[in-house]
């Protein structure tokens, strides 16, 4: 989404592009898609991409979605434009990490799983939602290393469990 949206323009390209989380908005909010609200809701805490968040100022589609789908969304103490990365950007995706206290994913992971646990509702507090492949894999990586308790998903899996 970024690249498309701002550096194909420097190349002749210019799209009209928008995250899947505002595409959900849209095709809830135009009856097009509907979701079923039921007993079974659950809490999550979301964990925001950097390229959606801080570069692209995207903040409340996501979390629009998750409550539109009847989840009760709690907030880490690092969100929104103060996000704290999941390791994937700094392109620890690809490459040995630098030598350091812990792995950047594993501390994202930390301070999800730490929201998730304060969150009041333990029972059904085990997801971290999140909106970009990237940030997918590297914090799946991380549970699976905790013992794989806390289920990581896109927003748009979590939309599409609710659909009617």
């Amino acid at each position: 989404m970024h690249t498309l949206k701002n550096e194909y323009p420097a190349f002749g390209g210019n799209y009209t592009v928008i995250h899947h989380t505002q595409l959900i908005n849209e095709l809830v909010g135009a009856g097009k898609i509907q979701l079923s609200i039921s007993s079974d809701a659950y809490t999550v805490t979301f964990h925001d991409p950097c390229y959606l968040g801080r570069h692209n100022n995207i903040f409340d589609a996501p979390r629009e979605d998750l409550k539109l789908a009847g989840l009760e969304v709690i907030e880490m103490p690092r969100h929104s434009a103060k996000s704290f990365c999941c390791g994937a950007g700094g392109a620890q995706m690809w490459k040995e990490e630098e030598q350091g206290s812990s792995r950047v994913n594993t501390t994202r992971f930390a301070e999800a799983k730490s929201a998730l646990k304060n969150a009041g509702s333990p029972a059904g507090a085990n997801t971290i939602a999140v909106g970009c492949p990237f940030c997918l894999t590297m914090m799946s990586d991380a549970s699976k290393a905790d013992g794989g308790q806390i289920q990581v998903k896109d927003v748009a899996e979590i939309v599409a469990e609710k659909l009617k």
